[in-house]
């Protein structure tokens, strides 16, 4: 899918803050540099867990890259004062302008799979860390999970496919091998790993307001009146009967996410 407009909702995504920041301190504890000079956080979002990078490495230079001016200016609010530059860019133009120099941690957490052709990018990644510096990336990869095949399926069979035809993309996360060969031109340590998360969600359609706040979120911004409606009434329907709550009331989720960890060479 392709998030180029301002879909993003923070309220809603920070809704679920605590599910979506675990993935990004499992990944934070794994990066073994004491003392970086520099790091960027591509895909920054509401600055959240830019702000957990300041608290743990506090005298490094930090800059947060995101492209929605929303999430941005939910981070400038958030977080005035931890000496942060945070940075309206795309992630594809912000890895191809050489200006910005290089990193001792190049880091994103929940961004890179809305970016595409990852055989050119995480090459072009490893080439803005510096010379013993950490690539560390951590992505959602559940798309094969009933609540992204449901999506799929909605898509497809509804009024609106093809006004959504533009916003569709193919599965975007490739096989951990994939990386680890990407990377190994730059890094002959290079750690690719999956993590699945068992998530317990209170309220009426919690999946659908999960997704709704991420992978979702172009989908809602492209429709309009009845047709957006329709969708989601039917795509609500369809996650209720996947995802039924439990005798607690409760709804479990379970979530897959791939984490990338590469030292440059």
């Amino acid at each position: 899918m392709d998030n180029t407009s301002d879909s993003w909702n923070p309220d809603a995504y920070l809704g679920f803050a605590n599910d979506r920041t675990r993935p990004a301190l499992e990944l934070i504890s794994r990066i073994a540099i004491s003392n970086p000079t520099s790091i960027v956080d591509l895909g920054c979002g509401a600055g959240n867990v830019t702000a957990i990078l300041r608290k743990r490495w506090k005298d490094a230079a930090i800059s947060g890259v995101d492209n929605s001016p929303a999430m941005l200016a939910r981070a400038k609010t958030e977080y005035p004062d931890k000496n942060i530059n945070w940075k309206l860019e795309n992630i594809n133009d912000w890895v191809s302008d050489r200006r910005y120099g290089t990193f001792d941690i190049v880091f994103s957490n929940a961004a890179l799979h809305w970016v595409g052709k990852h055989s050119d990018l995480f090459p072009q990644l490893m080439s803005r860390v510096t010379t013993g510096g950490v690539l560390a990336v951590q992505m959602p990869n559940n798309f094969s999970a009933p609540s992204h095949k449901l999506m799929a399926e909605t898509i497809a069979e509804g009024p609106w496919a093809d006004e959504l035809s533009s916003v569709v993309k193919g599965i975007p996360v490739a096989w951990p091998a994939a990386y680890k060969g990407w990377l190994h031109p730059f890094s002959k340590n290079v750690e690719v790993w999956e993590t699945h998360y068992t998530q317990h969600f209170d309220g009426d359609d919690p999946v659908l307001k999960w997704i709704s706040s991420t992978w979702l979120a172009p989908i809602i911004s492209t429709l309009k009146g009845v047709n957006r409606e329709s969708f989601l009434a039917v795509y609500g329907r369809r996650l209720r009967e996947a995802y039924p709550k439990g005798a607690d009331g409760r709804t479990v989720y379970k979530m897959r996410r791939t984490f990338i960890l590469a030292v440059k060479d």
